[in-house]
């Protein structure tokens, strides 16, 4: 495949994700979800962070599970408006990061950094491609570092919702 049909195919992946976002839902304000899920056990946290340079924004909550030895994220719901590249990085955090544990969580969140650190070389290292997913369609956004703010803008909150649950502390 072309660099040109590729580049069309990411962008493509970006707008869908923006246009039907998953996980997305009208939050309760200023009250964390006790919405009973599936094997957890209440205990959630919840983000709400901005870009200053553009205005994007997303309310991030995440619900885990700690039934099992080491913690897995059972639900993420969040809200948020902006650009496509905003919003369409939280619907993507969102497939990723569902039913995965901490530890994969973080491996998540480092190789998307990464990738967006390539500056739109991408990563050249298939296995982190397949856990990227539909990720790697962000790999162009590295090219321009005001929009690397949008892309990791779920993923800020994502880390400020875990240490709010207390699993995790502030770094």
């Amino acid at each position: 495949m072309s660099a040109n049909a590729m580049e069309q195919l990411y962008q493509q992946v970006i707008l869908d994700h923006a246009r039907h976002p998953h996980g997305r839902v009208a939050l309760e304000p200023d009250s964390p979800a006790t919405t009973a899920v599936a094997g957890h056990d209440g205990c959630s946290g919840r983000s709400h962070q901005v870009n200053p340079t553009c205005g994007d924004e997303v309310t991030l909550e995440v619900v885990l599970d700690r039934t099992g030895t080491v913690p897995s994220i059972a639900d993420v719901r969040w809200e948020g408006q902006g650009c496509s590249i905003s919003q369409a990085s939280v619907s993507v955090l969102y497939d990723l990061v569902v039913g995965e544990d901490l530890p994969g969580v973080d491996n998540l969140t480092t190789t998307f950094r990464e990738l967006l650190a390539t500056r739109g070389a991408g990563l050249d290292d298939e296995d982190a491609e397949d856990l990227l997913g539909d990720a790697n369609a962000f790999t162009g956004v590295g090219k321009f570092p005001a929009r690397v703010k949008c892309a990791l803008l779920g993923w800020v909150a994502l880390t400020d919702a875990l240490v709010r649950t207390g699993v995790r502390e502030e770094h």
